[in-house]
């Protein structure tokens, strides 16, 4: 499935050091697919043991892609404990990249999340005050689909850690985070920033507010003009 032309063009967009075979997302799923599906691992430490060679020895970054659907293929779905979390991490301290760490952030460690709550609200609570700036920002983004089951304490706490670190893909974190939850519950969002208005940057206030305009829910007299900033 590889196609050298937009190989360069792919590794320079994603600003990465391995090199791409020019698959993208697409034919990359097609080719994957029937691979998969031929070929099944019959038991946990199978399924962790080919993940961790096909992610580890990756020379091209597709491959990487590659680990990731099989991560996430539902013929796996009851490999999916705690037992897991080991090998996830692995994957999003080596990966240190958006492309790898948010697809893993927001389906298989928010997987976890949802199905094992009393363990990994721990572990995150440790991810979002570490060293390492992926695992933070997973901490941050592993709610990002539960919408109406979003726990707004929960992410609070993972986010509070990281309010005033300078790091451009932690401060985005906060602002998507924020944003997609403000789908559900502007008024939430609109507080919050509000209450942190001078520890928020810019660029997160404006990510935090992009879709609060068109959410029933007027911002608040002092956010208006940065809700107006982020496309409203």
């Amino acid at each position: 499935a590889a196609d050298p032309a937009k190989a360069p063009a792919m590794q320079a967009y994603m600003k990465s050091e391995m090199p791409y075979l020019g698959v993208q997302a697409v034919p990359l799923r097609q080719a994957v697919k029937p691979v998969l599906a031929a070929r099944r691992l019959d038991s946990f430490e199978e399924w962790r043991d080919t993940l961790l060679e096909l992610w580890r020895d990756a020379r091209y970054r597709e491959e990487r892609y590659a680990a990731i659907e099989l991560a996430g293929h539902p013929a796996y779905r009851s490999f999916q404990t705690m037992d897991a979390l080991p090998l996830y991490e692995e994957m999003i301290v080596s990966g240190a990249w958006w492309d790898l760490v948010d697809s893993l952030a927001s389906h298989q460690i928010g997987g976890l999340l949802r199905s094992y709550p009393a363990k990994m609200k721990p572990a995150l609570r440790a991810w979002a005050s570490c060293a390492d700036v992926w695992k933070r920002r997973a901490a941050i983004l592993a709610q990002l689909g539960f919408k109406r089951d979003t726990d707004l304490d929960f992410l609070f706490a993972c986010i509070r850690p990281s309010l005033r670190r300078p790091e451009f893909f932690l401060r985005k974190a906060i602002g998507w985070a924020l944003r997609e939850h403000a789908k559900t519950d502007a008024r939430a969002v609109i507080e919050y920033v509000q209450r942190h208005e001078a520890r928020l940057s810019p660029l997160t206030r404006r990510e935090a507010l992009r879709h609060v305009c068109g959410a029933g829910t007027p911002a608040p007299p002092s956010l208006q003009t940065t809700s107006r900033l982020g496309g409203c």
